[in-house]
């Protein structure tokens, strides 16, 4: 077996990385640690760099267990913009603390690893190697700050529920092999195709569905999520609540349109209910929310409802209506990470220099400092689907999807719950514009790199939401029936 070096080209650029901030971090000290920052995202930028070079060519390596079709290769792309945008917000963070620079680096490098891998993962087993690489490091991330008690009960909520899911999974994995005879997902899917639905194999496929939902904070597996999200240093939250989400996503599309697909009428039906409750129950309860990072958790939870919606709409044999699904699922997370990276680059911004987070802060927010009270309010109300923001192409995909394929009553979900979160979305706005500001309120001057983050989030909410880009999205052929791609390189 040779090796297509050139398929894991962006996860080899990124791995070195990694191995490199750990080794300047050994050999610095004081301020000099600073260098990681620029460091870590040089490395991001070489292996964007490799991404983009590899484009079109549909490779894949390791005798077809990694692929890198443009659809995987869309998912790279999108996580390692993500992690410049994580690097951009955590500079002033980490570097004014002076805790824990180089471990945070280190581990979150490795997380995104992981990422890179989980897209194009053909093999159960190495799906569960990517999943466990971004899971880890997370864990660490989130109790950081160990003296901060908050943080620490994050962390090992975090952990503790997340160990739970991920055994609960790996148990229906190890079903789902006895069943099939094989980790590849192609060859599950070809063994379920003659095998029929047998009680215990679908047993397993919902314990599958347990160990992602808990990953991409579904109801009733998000319990975790607002403690962790609040607890956690900001940056560590907003890669939770983006890139750690969307890697989960990854996986869930693989597992379902791929290995799953001849049981999609058993397993569609399930998440459309899933993706129902999941967004009714995120927007009821970040409607009672009265701190910043807990509403956006919520949010993030409803969120994730509207993301889950298109994998009720799949249907066995129905290429066309699966390739759509996925479409939409893809757009959305295109949309998710920049809508919510920038929402928590600004409460970053905020918190760096008042040190609060309750929505109530956000008082006079116009006054005080336009520029965030601008970018936030259009990060609020693209989250909310207003026109003419990415967050409106984002719910008109799926909502095209579930018309076009008839799932009326998903779409009826969608457009209710939509309505339903604009008033906690519009609420952040009326405190940020209609209310004054509190007593002493301090100026806000995040400094030049959180500012050219929260800009640059904010013109993209705007322009994704003007150029029609959902229309030139790879409609995932590689991944529905999934057995397209042309190995090269083994």
């Amino acid at each position: 077996m040779t090796i297509d070096f050139a398929a894991i080209g962006p996860e080899l650029a990124l791995t070195a990385t990694a191995l490199l901030v750990l080794l300047a971090d050994l050999v610095l000290d004081g301020d000099r640690k600073r260098v990681l920052n620029p460091l870590a995202a040089a490395g991001t930028a070489v292996a964007i760099w490799a991404t983009l070079a590899i484009w079109g060519e549909g490779r894949s390596t390791f005798d077809g267990v990694f692929v890198a079709s443009d659809f995987a290769l869309t998912f790279k792309l999108l996580f390692l913009v993500t992690l410049l945008a994580v690097l951009a917000v955590s500079y002033h963070y980490f570097a004014e603390g002076r805790f824990f620079q180089g471990e945070y680096y280190f581990l979150l490098l490795t997380a995104f690893v992981g990422m890179l891998v989980m897209p194009s993962a053909r093999d159960l087993l190495l799906l569960f190697v990517a999943l466990e690489t971004i899971s880890l490091p997370g864990f660490v991330m989130a109790g950081l700050r160990k003296r901060d008690l908050y943080s620490s009960e994050a962390a090992l909520k975090f952990f503790l529920i997340g160990v739970l899911a991920v055994a609960v999974m790996l148990f229906g994995l190890s079903f789902v092999y006895g069943a099939a005879g094989t980790t590849t997902l192609d060859g599950i899917a070809t063994a379920l195709a003659g095998g029929g639905a047998e009680p215990l194999l679908l047993g397993s496929l919902l314990m599958v569905i347990v160990g992602f939902g808990f990953k991409v904070s579904a109801v009733p597996f998000h319990f975790w999520a607002p403690d962790t999200y609040a607890g956690s240093p900001l940056p560590v939250t907003a890669m939770l609540a983006v890139a750690s989400k969307a890697a989960g996503f990854a996986g869930l599309v693989s597992i379902c349109f791929i290995a799953f697909e001849p049981l999609a009428d058993v397993w569609a039906p399930a998440m459309g209910v899933l993706a129902v409750v999941t967004m009714t129950v995120g927007n009821l309860v970040a409607l009672q929310q009265r701190d910043i990072v807990r509403l956006l958790a919520y949010s993030s939870v409803g969120q994730a409802g509207y993301i889950l919606l298109p994998f009720g709409l799949a249907a066995p044999g129905a290429p066309e209506v699966n390739e759509l699904a996925v479409q939409a699922v893809l757009f959305y997370l295109v949309a998710y990470a920049v809508m919510n990276v920038g929402a928590f680059a600004v409460v970053i911004a905020v918190h760096r220099r008042s040190g609060r987070r309750s929505i109530a802060d956000y008082a006079g927010l116009g006054q005080r400092a336009p520029g965030l009270a601008v970018a936030m309010t259009l990060f609020m109300l693209s989250l909310g689907g207003a026109v003419p923001l990415v967050g409106f192409w984002a719910k008109f995909v799926v909502f095209q999807a579930a018309a076009g394929s008839g799932g009326y009553v998903l779409a009826t979900f969608l457009v209710v719950n939509t309505v339903l979160a604009f008033f906690y979305y519009l609420a952040v706005v009326r405190t940020m514009w209609m209310e004054a500001p509190p007593v002493g309120a301090p100026l806000l001057q995040p400094g030049r790199l959180l500012n050219a983050a929260v800009g640059v989030l904010a013109v993209a909410t705007v322009v994704l939401g003007v150029v029609p880009l959902y229309q030139n999205l790879p409609v995932g052929q590689d991944v529905v029936g999934g057995r397209q791609v042309v190995a090269s390189g083994g």
